[in-house]
């Protein structure tokens, strides 16, 4: 049988718009893979279904089931002040404009909650402008100069959590909490939060709440050598010249060594089947292999839009017109893919899933080429994924 997304996908690659992709998509216990191509332009590594990927924001889904684990077992609670477990926080100010000078604020309307992490609705994330992203506003150039890495992930930032929090606690907020939908920097402090809340770094948290118990051993914030060596090279079209260009930011080297701050907005490295198990718990309402990992209640706040119309206008390009659930989008009309409800997130090195609870249906393209993003081939992917039959996978 033919497949439509595989002959897209491969259409794509023989284009020369990515070196070599790996699809998957789910519906019940029926699993389709497609690997095409290969691991680097120009090489001879093929595309494997247990390719390790870098999957960027991605972590951010992983980080909220984390979450909601921990307040399952009571080690904190959603509605509770940060600050609690986040001193170096306590009194941030707010500025009075988000280009204002950093000592040009006014006070907080009301402290920040752990759930205005989850939902980005914190006050602090990337400044969406007509001319782009974070603009060099002072607010902006304070946290470049601090080390901090609040967008792309690579270059990593040096310092230890405690550090980080220490730092970033200096500066003021952008908007006072709940105003808008401001993205990236409520999973970085979700990532010191629950480290403290559980009181072992972020890794251990991670691989016993969430990755020992879906069977997701391929999963972590390094890898072992040789499988580092493995990650597909990243590719990105500089704008300058229109050419694709490798980025080198985040090669073997970097990834085979536990890093000092372990991110919790774009840290994790995966594969197709590691993450699908845990796109299966979620769908199964928070049940992995007979096992309840999460509570049902949990997986519905999760999966479903908590941010009001202000906000989602407030998230421009970045949310398209979807909501925010916990650490990812949920959609709120029908659109070519699936009826309102679809849920999921992208990775910004190239990575995409989403779940349909309507239909059952699981869908994950794996790259390492940021263009995925954007020219087309994103709804693409998903509208073709959607039309899968299950009997054409490799």
């Amino acid at each position: 049988m033919t497949s439509p997304l595989r002959d897209a996908i491969a259409a794509r690659v023989g284009r020369g718009q990515f070196p070599g992709l790996v699809a998957l998509v789910a519906r019940g216990d029926d699993v389709t893979v497609h690997t095409v191509g290969t691991t680097r332009f120009g090489g001879d590594v093929p595309m494997r279904r247990d390719t390790p990927f870098r999957i960027a924001s991605m972590t951010k889904p992983v980080m909220a089931a984390a979450t909601l684990m921990l307040a399952e077992d009571d080690r904190l609670d959603l509605e509770e002040p940060v600050a609690k477990l986040l001193p170096e926080i306590a009194g941030q100010r707010v500025l009075s404009r988000p280009d204002a000078p950093l000592d040009d604020t006014v006070e907080a309307v009301r402290p920040l909650t752990v759930e205005d992490l989850l939902t980005f609705t914190m006050g602090f994330g990337h400044i969406l402008t007509a001319d782009g992203i974070d603009p060099p506003y002072p607010i902006v150039q304070a946290g470049i100069e601090l080390g901090l890495v609040l967008g792309p992930p690579d270059p990593r930032s040096p310092h230890a959590p405690d550090e980080w929090i220490r730092r970033f606690g200096s500066l003021p907020l952008i908007r006072q909490p709940g105003d808008a939908w401001m993205y990236n920097v409520g999973t970085l402090l979700l990532g010191v939060l629950l480290a403290r809340a559980d009181d072992r770094p972020l890794p251990e948290v991670l691989y016993d709440r969430v990755f020992a118990p879906l069977g997701m051993s391929e999963t972590g914030f390094w890898l072992p050598a040789e499988r580092a060596a493995e990650l597909p090279g990243h590719y990105m079209t500089d704008q300058s010249t229109g050419k694709m260009t490798e980025q080198t930011n985040s090669g073997p080297e970097i990834w085979s060594r536990p890093p000092a701050f372990p991110s919790g907005s774009g840290g994790l490295a995966s594969t197709a089947d590691d993450f699908l198990a845990f796109a299966r718990m979620l769908l199964n309402g928070g049940v992995h292999g007979g096992t309840r990992v999460l509570s049902a209640q949990s997986v519905a706040s999760m999966t479903r839009n908590h941010l009001s119309p202000a906000q989602i206008e407030s998230g421009g390009f970045l949310l398209g017109g979807a909501g925010w659930g916990y650490g990812m989008a949920v959609t709120v009309a029908d659109d070519e893919v699936s009826a309102a409800g679809r849920y999921g997130w992208s990775g910004g090195y190239g990575t995409t899933w989403f779940n349909d609870p309507a239909e059952g249906l699981i869908a994950i393209v794996l790259s390492q080429v940021s263009d995925l993003l954007w020219g087309g081939a994103l709804p693409e992917f998903n509208r073709l994924a959607r039309e899968e039959d299950g009997s054409a996978g490799q």
